[in-house]
């Protein structure tokens, strides 16, 4: 008779905490599979790290084993699965490290991990004060001169960057941004966020009128204060910038709108950074010990230089740039890309009445909203996956479950599904000449957003304008701009009043560049990607988002972003390496990888 999935998993655990707190390594890499992972966040590594193959866990285990003393691994629930010798064993466990306490996901095959999650939840002895340990707000007990909470609020925002210095400043208080300041606040870390706009949520304002999330509401949280469950499933952006400004206040950030950064240098003799900010034109420098770089998924606009650019009578533009609406009556427009913004603003421009012109220059991946929701994420990310106990905690880590070496092979089931579903669609959009693909391997949209961050449009409706041929189509290379059109290689003119970039930004070490130093922007590398050697994702392999939300080759320097998704999960981490650092704990951190690709 074979044994229960929740008895195949505790005795597989039982084994491994008796291997480990005997530092028998040998004996943990008996409970591996020959082709097994184990993906560390924060707990083992001070790191985020994928280790492949029982050698490269062997590495590990010997560099962290004496400091981590990892004890207690035990079930956090009954597991589920088949412990039958083709089934698989998936389990959600807990355990402990000498510092802190960890929460983690297992998949046994055949009785041995094939799959290792764990991630460091809380620092013992820096524990959020939440539930039983919150603060009491208030002594009962009335005396002269006692102060309110809110005088005592505006006493410390006027002290902090003035009297007293913060531990952490982020600059750009986006949803990365303000996400990981709500985090660090919970932890005790004094922190600033730095951002030019004059209101928490401009960043989403100030794009483009129809813009809305393309991604679902259930997907799209910020720690701690979910969304009401009556928000549309496709929020609008001002929708969205009303939430992060009042999430500032109710979160209670120290948030310095209006405020931009001009420069910043790192002190190795006081091991602090010096931030030069004009705070509504007023110079003040900063002194934290830790700087965050929370500026979006992405660098710099990316414009490509056409010939004769300059020349052009009409009005040109980034996408990040274009505002929406306005009465394009009469006007032609011509938008240079295929991807996500490029549709938004091909459609925005067709209902306000231009002829509007979308220039594809390569093969892009579309998936519709509907089938994206329903195949690729509805078992994590949806009312169904809630009411099978799936919550948006829990998809964050299964997700995370699997590690990027195997996590294209899973994804390429989904996407032939989607194909099939989807092929009269596909049918319909190749026949009005669009250049599809899902991806180099098929592997789809989530994996193409985690290597290069592009290449992608979820359909919301824009592909029916391209079907229908109520926006043009044309593909092919740029060949030079005149006063009034847009010249293909082939010789075709595309006449304009307008074009729009939709061209994309640059890698995230572009900012740093302007505000520290080229050679520091280059001693980080590239961010984004995880080395796959595929298009604009070049190697070497590391296995986790470059320079993401852990240590970078620059002491005291981080890189956060991402989707909501990715920010609100990996601000937890990043939130837990910085209250350790505050407190003075030892952090060594295990292999930190080396830089690669300079701007």
């Amino acid at each position: 008779m074979t044994e229960s999935p929740t008895a195949a998993a505790q005795a597989w655990l039982t084994s491994l905490d008796d291997a480990l707190q005997r530092r028998d390594v040998e004996a943990a890499l008996e409970l591996f599979g020959d082709d097994s992972y184990w993906r560390d966040f924060v707990a083992f590594t001070w790191n985020l790290k994928t280790l492949e193959g029982k050698a490269s866990i062997r590495r590990m285990l010997e560099a962290t084993l004496d400091r981590v003393q990892p004890a207690n691994w035990v079930l956090a629930e009954d597991a589920t699965g088949s412990a039958a010798a083709d089934g698989t064993v998936e389990a959600w466990v807990t355990f402990e490290t000498g510092a802190a306490r960890g929460y983690g996901h297992l998949r046994l095959r055949d009785g041995k991990c094939w799959t290792l999650l764990t991630t460091m939840q809380e620092l013992k002895g820096f524990e959020e004060k939440k539930g039983p340990r919150r603060d009491q707000g208030v002594a009962h007990e009335i005396t002269r001169g006692r102060r309110s909470w809110l005088e005592l609020k505006e006493e410390q925002e006027a002290r902090l960057g003035y009297e007293e210095q913060p531990y952490c400043v982020i600059i750009g208080g986006g949803q990365g941004g303000i996400g990981l300041a709500a985090r660090l606040r919970r932890l005790g870390v004094p922190t600033i966020i730095i951002e030019k706009n004059q209101k928490p949520g401009d960043s989403w304002r100030n794009r483009y009128k129809s813009l809305h999330l393309h991604d679902p509401v259930w997907y799209d949280h910020l720690p701690y204060l979910q969304f009401p469950d009556d928000w549309p499933v496709f929020a609008a952006k001002d929708k969205i910038g009303d939430w992060l400004e009042h999430y500032t206040r109710i979160m209670e950030l120290n948030y310095w709108s209006g405020t931009e950064c001009v420069g910043a240098e790192y002190d190795d003799g006081t091991q602090e950074w010096a931030v030069n900010v004009l705070r509504n034109g007023e110079p003040v420098t900063l002194r934290p010990k830790q700087l965050v770089f929370a500026l979006g998924v992405s660098g710099y606009p990316s414009i490509p230089t056409f010939d004769g650019a300059e020349s052009f009578l009409g009005e040109q533009r980034h996408s990040s740039q274009h505002p929406g609406g306005g009465d394009w009556t009469g006007k032609k427009a011509v938008v240079i890309g295929s991807n996500n913004s490029a549709h938004d603003i091909c459609a925005d421009l067709w209902e306000h009445g231009a002829d509007v012109t979308m220039v594809q220059r390569s093969s892009t991946h579309i998936a519709r909203s509907e089938s994206l929701m329903d195949l690729a994420l509805g078992g994590l990310y949806s009312e169904t996956a809630l009411a099978n106990g799936v919550t948006t905690e829990k998809a964050d880590l299964l997700f995370a479950s699997l590690p990027m070496r195997i996590l294209p092979e899973t994804q390429v089931p989904v996407y032939q599904q989607m194909a099939e579903r989807d092929a009269e669609f596909y049918s319909q959009l190749e026949a009005a000449g669009f250049d599809l693909d899902f991806g180099v391997d098929g592997s789809g949209l989530f994996v193409k957003y985690l290597r290069r961050g592009s290449g992608y449009y979820i359909d919301v409706g824009a592909s029916q304008l391209i079907i229908d041929g109520r926006v043009k189509l044309k593909s092919g290379q740029v060949s030079k701009i005149t006063g009034n059109a847009v010249v293909m290689a082939d010789g075709t003119e595309l006449e304009a009043d307008l074009i729009v970039y939709a061209t994309g930004y640059g890698s995230m070490n572009g900012w740093l560049a302007d505000l520290v130093s080229p050679e520091i922007a280059d001693r980080v590398g590239k961010c984004w990607g995880y080395g796959s050697d595929t298009p604009k994702d070049p190697g070497p392999w590391e296995g986790e988002l470059r320079n993401m939300w852990k240590p970078t080759n620059v002491p005291n320097l981080w890189i956060h972003g991402g989707n909501l998704h990715q920010s609100r999960h990996y601000s937890s981490y990043l939130a837990l390496q910085l209250k350790a650092r505050m407190e003075g704990l030892e952090t060594p951190v295990y292999e930190l990888q080396p830089s690669h690709h300079t701007r």
